[in-house]
């Protein structure tokens, strides 16, 4: 008898179609309810019901009810890491989507991945952080640096607070577009946070999109040393 953890009953729920898409779209971090899911599957209510009992039976989904709707969202970050980097995997063995929207270059510069910032500003950030001595790579872990703390203080985040949560402070997440390591965890979250608390950049409503604003790229740039080489918002917004 096999032991151990039964991956290919998660892979039979991850290998729908439709289930991928619903969990894709969970990555923005926002919980949808199952109209709102079944769109983007593109399927009937009914089916999306299904799907949806399945996940969330399967332990990915968790939901709440609120007034009328009941809404879904993935069950923790783990699960936004699988997702993931099971994309960048698709995208490195050739597995891509026939069709690429207006905003694919946007998304690759800047997204949210659950709840903490993707693409390649996120992973210029962690590799500026990296290479200060802010963050050190130990047996594969992540872990903040007295300089580290001490910078991270400076841009206003509460160190105390965080090391207090149960998650992980620093976490790698496998970037799906760049296919490097950009900063997850509570640390990651908290940046993404500050960012949008600075006026540096705004979720594009029902989009994984982050846009920087003129001032926050500006600002960005000095702090982490980051403005990779891609085209600029408005370019990529008309695109």
């Amino acid at each position: 008898m096999k032991v151990g953890p039964d991956i290919a009953t998660l892979g039979s729920l991850l290998g729908d179609p439709a289930r991928a898409n619903m969990l894709t779209a969970l990555l923005s971090g926002q919980a949808l309810t199952a109209g709102e899911l079944a769109r983007e599957a593109g399927v009937t209510a009914q089916t999306a019901s299904s799907h949806l009992a399945r996940l969330e039976a399967g332990g990915l989904l968790t939901q709440r009810k609120q007034g009328r709707h009941r809404y879904y969202a993935l069950s923790g970050e783990d699960v936004a890491g699988v997702i993931e980097a099971l994309m960048g995997l698709a995208a490195r063995t050739g597995h891509t989507r026939v069709r690429t929207g207006p905003k694919e270059p946007a998304l690759r510069r800047a997204r949210v991945c659950y709840d903490h910032l993707a693409g390649d500003l996120a992973v210029g950030m962690l590799e500026s952080l990296t290479a200060r001595g802010f963050i050190v790579e130990t047996d594969e872990r992540l872990s903040l640096t007295p300089a580290g703390e001490a910078f991270m203080a400076a841009l206003g985040l509460d160190l105390p607070a965080l090391a207090g949560q149960r998650r992980p402070l620093c976490k790698g997440c496998l970037d799906w577009s760049v296919r490097r390591t950009h900063l997850a965890g509570g640390l990651g979250a908290a940046l993404l946070d500050r960012f949008f608390a600075l006026g540096w950049a705004a979720r594009e409503p029902g989009t994984r999109l982050v846009r920087f604003s003129p001032r926050g790229l500006e600002a960005f740039r000095e702090i982490f040393g980051v403005m990779p080489d891609t085209p600029n918002e408005e370019t990529a917004a008309a695109t």
